[in-house]
């Protein structure tokens, strides 16, 4: 089945922006799809928080069988989420972030979408980010 990264990109985001009791039918969903899926979430002040996001998004996808474990889609998924939090970084740096994030995957396609909330006193701050990689379709996945 062919994939574009259009398609994978929006599971991600939906997966990042819905609540914990929507996770799972999504997951259904998408996995009837062909598209899989996994979600966390993550916390903390930003830039004390940047590794731990990185890790986070990798155990997931691992968990939940998005990826093998080779560098080359550790890599993947990494890179994807590190540019992911280089968007959202310019509006919480050095703040104190919640949120969630959504990983996709869809043939070659993988995507890592951060959305969160950034506390600043009772003002909230609502910022997403989005990345995606491409890896070798293996069937061995999933």
């Amino acid at each position: 089945m062919k994939f574009n990264s259009m398609e994978v990109a929006k599971a991600a985001i939906k997966l990042a922006t819905s609540e914990r009791v929507e996770e799972k039918k999504l997951e259904e969903d998408f996995k009837s799809k062909n598209i899989f899926t996994a979600a966390v979430d993550i916390g903390g002040n930003l830039n004390e928080s940047i590794t731990k996001i990185m890790e986070r998004a990798l155990v997931a996808s691992k968990r939940k069988g998005i990826i093998r474990d080779c560098h080359v889609h550790d890599g993947a998924v990494v890179g994807a989420a590190r540019e992911a939090i280089m968007q959202v970084s310019a509006k919480a740096n050095g703040l104190n972030v919640g949120g969630k994030i959504g990983i996709a995957r869809g043939g070659e396609h993988i995507s890592v979408c951060i959305f969160m909330s950034i506390g600043l006193l009772h003002l909230n701050e609502i910022v997403i980010g989005l990345g995606h990689r491409s890896i070798p379709d293996d069937e061995k996945t999933n």
